[in-house]
């Protein structure tokens, strides 16, 4: 799964310094850190939900991911500081590359109608953020072995300083922007 990053290491930052006429190489944007985050606002009623659910993020990310709390209790919603309502996992390194890989060749390419992701996703800093509605699309999980079909977000966290860079960078990197 190295080829991804030996790709980026050899492709990518050549065609990177290309387009935006970098000074210097140190100034190529690349990947920081990838983030899954998995909201579960129904883990307040029954526990049971986030192992379950730890356990999927937990087999899709390779990584054991850890359990977030609720900030601040929200009276309307049911929730107490200290609650447990999410999950997520920080990929850095080789496993972020595998994860990009297995994302971009295996698991989107299994979303039901399928036009590309949303081009305009980006925060103005250079990371991107990409919303999945099901965990099925992801080859590691069993689909008859999944109680509920959960969504996530993925936080792509780049160096670049513009989302002109970022976006490219990603484009470059195999990511299907829809046209």
């Amino acid at each position: 799964m190295a080829r991804l990053k030996e790709k980026y290491n050899s492709e990518v930052v050549k065609a990177l310094n290309e387009k935006f006429k970098y000074k210097s190489v140190m100034e190529t944007p690349k990947f920081d850190k990838i983030v899954i985050n998995m909201g579960l606002g129904e883990a307040k009623d029954n526990p049971k939900i986030i192992q379950v659910a730890v356990g999927e993020l937990a087999t899709i990310a390779g990584q054991q991911p850890i359990v977030t709390n609720a900030k601040k209790s929200v009276a309307n919603f049911k929730v107490r500081e200290g609650m447990a309502v999410g999950a997520k996992v920080t990929l850095r390194g080789e496993k972020m590359y595998e994860f990009l890989d297995r994302f971009v060749n295996i698991a989107l390419p299994r979303v039901r109608d399928f036009r590309g992701v949303n081009p305009n996703a980006f925060d103005g800093r250079g990371n991107y953020t990409v919303g999945i509605k099901e965990q099925l699309i992801f080859p590691e999980i069993e689909y008859d072995k999944v109680d509920k079909v959960r969504g996530m977000d993925i936080t792509f966290v780049t160096t670049a300083k513009t989302d002109e860079e970022s976006k490219e960078l990603l484009k470059l990197m195999g990511m299907p922007f829809a046209k």
